[in-house]
């Protein structure tokens, strides 16, 4: 029987302080160091998920997957939770929805569930050569320790050592990691062999005798200070994640101005990332009427429960100022959710997000949705048709994945602005999405279809005719491997050899 391979975890001292961020890294510097590495979250919390295996996992862990250089898998993140609402969690098993549920009903799942996460730890040590754990929040939230099966039980499920992560930015680091460390029992303190501080901006010679009296405190060593890193690698992952794009470039009067609805179910809306990373272009996230007034792009994104946030345009005036600004000419766009509302009704007999069981929609494109049970989580090849926004880019082809509940059909004829011509791994050709008669209001399911250069070129190139200013030369240029960068970052910030003996490796590879 193969061995099975050694565990590193990545546990931080609090949500948001870079375990995701540094887990990629670490994923992409063992890789290049020789090792054949999967990367694993045994709960993760995420308004946007990723297709793995045919079902869902959290986009993080698909990216970590794409920094290791391997395929992802639903054992990579067993469980995920959706948000969809304050209280309420879908919960997703290997990949597969298993209901809805708040904390009460979840903490009795538990039970059953951590079976199935040390299955997947299992098989995922048996196949590579060493898995990077990444924790969830952090390890002492004493009043949830009982029910963890995110943090120190997956590290003694492993016998992984630990990485405790402090994130200077915040301010109080010391005291964070101190205070972690001591209302750890003295067994899960013990696992912990390292300390990293992240996000230093400035000059890191201010934390010498800070770091030695830290060590000294602790008995832990501090294996490196990584500074502030301007990428947004692995994707947003939550709503705090949101507020990064607020306000981006707002200094550029003659930017391209998108604005994306911020629904309060809101999901996936790391699909506009490569957009806001394009030179010239806004994007921001908008909750008024009056925030719609000047953009060039109105983006309603996807959701986590379409007919509440439907309520929620209708209540709030802005599902009449999107239909004034498709009117008026300006350019909307509707992903997955968002596509499901700018059609003419959405139906859910089966209650499925629902107790109403139809809702009008905006009326802005011919199409009707459906609800079911079932689910479609499928990895696509889409080549883009020739009309529309991303008519410049006809005949190029995109890779995408498509995450949603609902079916949706057009009630008279329509163009379409894609074909599928591959879908989860078979051969098609079907037209997907609808176009409005008028070229301006698009719909689409396709989730990471501004991956594609050719396409943001198109559309960018579209939205500044509109505006009657010239397009920018540098949109759509393919960026470099982000996450070669990354790992030279923090490789140069890290004491990688110190590091890899924790899981009893060399490194690079002897």
């Amino acid at each position: 029987m193969t061995a099975a391979a050694p565990c590193l975890m990545v546990q931080g001292t609090g949500s948001g302080v870079g375990k995701s961020l540094l887990t990629a890294a670490l994923c992409r510097l063992f890789a290049r160091a020789g090792y054949r590495v999967a990367p694993f979250k045994a709960q993760n919390m995420a308004l946007n998920a990723a297709v793995a295996d045919g079902g869902e996992i959290g986009r993080a862990q698909a990216a970590q997957a794409e920094a290791a250089g391997v395929e992802a898998t639903v054992d990579m993140n067993p469980i995920l939770l959706k948000p969809e609402s304050d209280h309420r969690s879908q919960v997703v098993v290997r990949g597969r929805p298993r209901g809805s549920a708040d904390w009460r009903a979840y903490r009795e799942m538990q039970g059953a569930l951590l079976p199935i996460v040390a299955e997947s730890l299992e098989r995922l040590r048996r196949t590579f050569e060493l898995v990077l754990i990444e924790g969830a929040g952090s390890p002492a939230e004493i009043n949830l320790r009982e029910h963890d099966i995110a943090n120190m039980r997956i590290a003694r499920l492993g016998d992984a050592r630990v990485l405790l992560v402090g994130d200077i930015d915040r301010g109080g680091v010391f005291a964070a990691l101190v205070g972690t460390l001591a209302l750890l029992d003295p067994a899960d303190r013990a696992r912990v062999g390292g300390l990293i501080v992240n996000k230093l901006r400035g000059d890191g010679a201010i934390l010498t005798p800070g770091l030695g009296e830290l060590a000294a405190r602790t008995g832990v060593p501090v294996l490196g200070v990584v500074p502030w890193i301007d990428a947004r690698l692995p994707p947003a992952e939550d709503s705090l994640d949101l507020d990064a794009f607020v306000g981006a470039r707002d200094g550029d009067t003659d930017a391209i101005d998108v604005a994306v609805v911020r629904l309060p179910r809101i999901a996936n809306f790391d699909d506009f990332e490569p957009l806001a990373a394009e030179p010239g272009v806004r994007v921001r996230f908008a909750a008024t009427p009056a925030a719609l007034r000047a953009a060039d792009l109105v983006v309603l994104p996807g959701s986590k429960s379409t007919m509440a946030d439907l309520a929620w345009l209708h209540a709030t005036g802005l599902a009449a100022a999107i239909a004034a600004a498709a009117s008026a000419g300006r350019t909307v766009l509707g992903i997955c959710g968002g596509f499901q509302m700018l059609g003419e009704a959405v139906r859910d007999p089966e209650r499925v997000e629902s107790e109403r069981e139809s809702a009008a929609g905006l009326g802005l494109l011919p199409v009707d949705t459906i609800f079911s049970h079932e689910k479609t989580t499928v990895r696509v090849t889409a080549r883009v048709a020739a009309s529309g926004p991303f008519a410049d880019a006809t005949g190029s082809e995109l890779a995408a994945y498509e995450i949603h509940a609902g079916r949706s059909q057009t009630t008279r004829q329509a163009l379409h602005p894609f074909t599928i011509v591959e879908r989860g791994g078979a051969c098609v050709r079907d037209p997907e999405g609808a176009l409005s008669a008028r070229g301006n209001v698009v719909g689409t399911y396709l989730h990471g279809l501004f991956a594609s250069g050719p396409l943001r070129r198109s559309l960018l190139c579209f939205l500044a005719r509109l505006r009657g200013r010239p397009a920018d030369p540098r949109w759509g240029a393919p960026g470099a491997d982000g996450y070669e960068r990354l790992a030279d970052i923090v490789g140069g910030a890290l004491d990688m050899e110190a590091i890899a003996k924790l899981a009893g490796l060399s490194f690079p590879r002897a």
